[in-house]
Formats: C-alpha cells, structure tokens, sequence
C-alpha cells in the first residue's frame, strides 16, 4: 500500500469517525400534547398514548416501584441521557440491562469516547480493515472499545478475588466513574450517586467479558467470578422489599425475562407476593415464532408474572417513542412526590 493509499484510507477513516451521536434531551420539548393528540388516534399511536398513560400511573402510585429493562442499542442510538434522566429525576427505581447497553454504550462515553452517525450501506469489510464497528447505521472506533476492555480488567485487578453479583461489579464501575470519568452523567454514575441498582444477567456478553478474561488471564490463581444465581435472588429481594411493583422494557430478551421471573423465584421461596402490576414493553419483536423477545405481556399472566389490568405492547422502535413518553411523564411532574427507594442500600 503507497503513503497516499494509506493517507487517503486515515483520512476516509476520520470522516466516517466525524459526526457524533447527539443524545436527546427529554427537558428540553414538552411532548404532552403530542401525546394527548395521539390518544385521539389509533394504530401505534394510541397504543403509545395508553403505554404513557399507565407510565404516569406508575410514577403516581405512591406504593408502586418501576424497574427500567433495556435490550437492544437505544443508548448508543441517542437515548444515553434519556435514561439517565429517568433515573436523576427519580422515575426509575431499579434497571435491568444487557452488558452492552452498560459497558460498551455507557461506560464507553464514560470514558471519553464516542458514538458516530454512518450508514447500513457501509462495506463491512473496509469497516473491519478499519477498525471500526458498526451498530446498524452508527459506528464505533474499536480501538476505544478495546480500551473500555482494559479498564473492566483494571478495575477487576483492583477489588479483592470473591464472587460478585453483576449489580456489585457495576456499582464498583459506577465508583470509578465518580473519580476518573469524563462525562459524568453516564447511567453508571447516576445510579451509583443515587443509590438505584443496575443488574446485568449477561454481563459478559460485552466488553465486560473480554475485559475479565483478561484479569483472570493476568491473575489465574486469585481472580473474581460472576455470581448470576445472586443477580437473580438479589433482584428478587427487591422485588419481595417494593411489592407493587412496574415494568417500563425497552425491548425484550434476557432482561425482560429475567425481571419478570423475580415473581415466579419469590413464589419458589414462599414469599407472597404480587404480580408486576403496570407494564409496558416497546420493542419490534414478533410473537409469531411463539416469542415476541420472550412473550407478549399477556402470555406472561399464564405464568404469574406480569397481571393484565394494566399492560401495554408498543410495537415501535424505541428511540422513536421513547423520547415522547419520557417527556411527557417529565413534564407531567409526577417525579417530584415520588419517595426515592434507594434499593442498592439493600445490600452491603
């Protein structure tokens, strides 16, 4: 390859790697007649009126507990600081979410680095030659995400070698962030200053995997371990301390069922305890392969998970709804006689 291929290819580089992924800000519109008009419609757009509508119920409960679920690349696509806002603003007590959404999304701008606006009509090959990674239409330099890898192993290296749940290990990640990050609204530090736990079951299915591959690599004989069975009891306790509790899911998978489960596991334990009453999932999954991202919300009532009363599906793309219901519920106010819970002082 001549110095001007390899110049022109750097330079290539650079320009896919220039226009940043700009995060919505709920405060900023008020969304509340959008959604009182769309109320009035029907389709999607009613079923997001209703999905908003019991949101606010939700936040109106004084009794009521919300745990947020996130699957799927909402917060690389823009919805980063919407999250963290539900949880700044008190709308969120608990979240549930898959390791990429936590390490590769949020602790990745944590650290400094960056999402990028680029098409689905990249070359992938020329991407991979690139390094350079593609989430649908947005990139991401894997170099800072291999840099992400070696700050999981770092902090892994610096805690005493024992289990730790996948809410333990983050609340440390959260710790760091408090010292050495450089964005300091990221979801991990929200909820560690806030006290609201974040449970990943499949923490290692993201760069926190290759990250701790590394710290046992470097430290074969004393190194941490995951403990997911108490991911599952300790999201449990919680669900057996807050009672009445909601779902808002932002798509499904792992992080749905494994939130829903919590009524089945305090079942199994002999604790009493109550269905989630309010729940809304927004996702593009079908249920016609028997699924829909594991069950339509009325499918889940036959196990003793989810009651009926008050649930809604939204079939939508997240990032373009969400936005709406959470400034609407923003907006509504809501949040502000809402008693913080403060779950993560459950445990020690």
């Amino acid at each position: 390859m001549t110095q001007a291929n390899i110049k022109s290819e750097q330079d290539y580089r650079a320009a896919l790697l220039s226009k940043t992924v700009e995060h919505i800000d709920i405060t900023s519109f008020d969304a509340r007649p959008i959604i009182d008009s769309m109320a009035k419609m029907s389709f999607t757009s009613r079923d997001l009126a209703s999905a908003t509508e019991i949101f606010n119920e939700m936040l109106a409960d004084k009794n009521c507990s919300i745990i947020l679920t996130i699957a799927g690349s909402t917060s690389a696509g823009g919805c980063m600081d919407l999250y963290t806002d539900l949880v700044k603003y008190n709308m969120v007590d608990a979240v549930v979410a898959t390791g990429a959404s936590i390490v590769d999304m949020d602790f990745f701008e944590a650290m400094g680095f960056k999402h990028y606006q680029g098409s689905a009509d990249l070359d992938d090959r020329q991407l991979r030659d690139m390094y350079i990674d593609r989430i649908y239409d947005t990139l991401i330099d894997e170099n800072e995400l291999q840099a992400v890898d070696h700050t999981i192993a770092d902090i892994a290296d610096s805690l005493p070698a024992k289990p730790y749940s996948s809410r333990e290990f983050i609340r440390e990640m959260g710790r760091w962030c408090v010292k050495n990050a450089k964005k300091h609204n990221s979801l991990v530090e929200t909820c560690f200053r806030h006290d609201v736990p974040i449970f990943c079951p499949a923490f290692t299915d993201s760069s926190a995997g290759f990250g701790l591959v590394v710290h046992q690599d470097r430290n074969p004989d004393q190194h941490l371990t995951l403990d997911s069975i108490r991911d599952f009891r300790e999201l449990t306790d919680i669900k057996i301390k807050a009672g009445t509790t909601g779902l808002l899911m932002i798509g499904g998978g792992v992080p749905k069922n494994f939130t829903q489960d919590t009524v089945v596991c305090a079942e199994i334990l002999g604790k009493e305890v109550d269905m989630h009453k309010y729940a809304i999932q927004i996702t593009v999954a079908d249920s016609r392969d028997g699924a829909c991202s594991s069950s339509t919300l009325k499918e889940a009532c036959s196990w003793g998970k989810v009651d009926i009363a008050r649930e809604q599906m939204v079939f939508a793309e997240a990032g373009a709804v969400l936005p709406l219901l959470a400034s609407d519920a923003y907006h509504r106010g809501h949040w502000k006689a809402r008693e913080a819970r403060k779950f993560s002082s459950l445990f020690p």
